[in-house]
């Protein structure tokens, strides 16, 4: 049986899921669900949370734009860099591969192209990003819990519960996990 996991941080997450260990005290990755868009140990990292919904539309933070079906995209916090700036991502499962693809700093017309293939069209107000060798030493303190995409990532119904879907999915260990209370000192 081969593991779920991948702690090997020699090798590039790109394509990946980090998920925050319960024992994270960052608040900005609190439970959080990042999708490791790229990675290399050199140069660093970046990716997008998936399940921080802000409760808002496209149309809501671009209301002078005609957008067309963007305007009704969720928008999602991405992470805690340049959370000044929009941008969209368009995630579609691979069933053959069984990968996730995350096409990112997509332009509006490329948006909107996306939307009309039928894949997962998102806002990110954020991005979350790491300097080179910084999320090695975050892996080596156990911050981050590694894993596989997979399609629970565009079928949950409430992306706020992925954190702990994904948990559940992996196995015993990490479904006690998911169980856990967000402040552990309070059980």
């Amino acid at each position: 049986m081969s593991s779920d996991t991948n702690n090997d941080s020699s090798s590039s997450l790109s394509g990946t899921l980090l998920l925050a260990s319960p024992a994270m005290r960052d608040p900005n990755f609190s439970r959080s669900v990042v999708f490791m868009a790229a990675h290399n140990a050199k140069d660093g990292a970046f990716g997008y949370i998936l399940n921080r919904p802000l409760e808002q539309r496209v149309a809501d933070l671009l209301p002078d734009q005609d957008l067309g079906a963007l305007g009704e995209v969720p928008v999602f916090m991405g992470g805690p860099v340049a959370t000044d700036k929009l941008a969209f991502a368009a995630l579609q499962w691979n069933r053959k591969r069984r990968t996730l693809r995350c096409q990112t700093h997509l332009s509006v017309a490329d948006a909107l192209h996306a939307l009309s293939l039928g894949h997962d069209v998102r806002g990110f107000v954020g991005y979350s990003g790491w300097s080179g060798g910084q999320l090695e030493n975050e892996l080596e303190h156990r911050s981050w819990i590694t894993t596989t995409a997979r399609p629970l990532v565009l079928t949950v119904k409430a992306p706020t519960q992925l954190w702990g879907a994904i948990l559940e999915e992996m196995g015993p260990v990490y479904k006690v996990m998911a169980k856990m209370p967000e402040d552990v000192s309070l059980n």
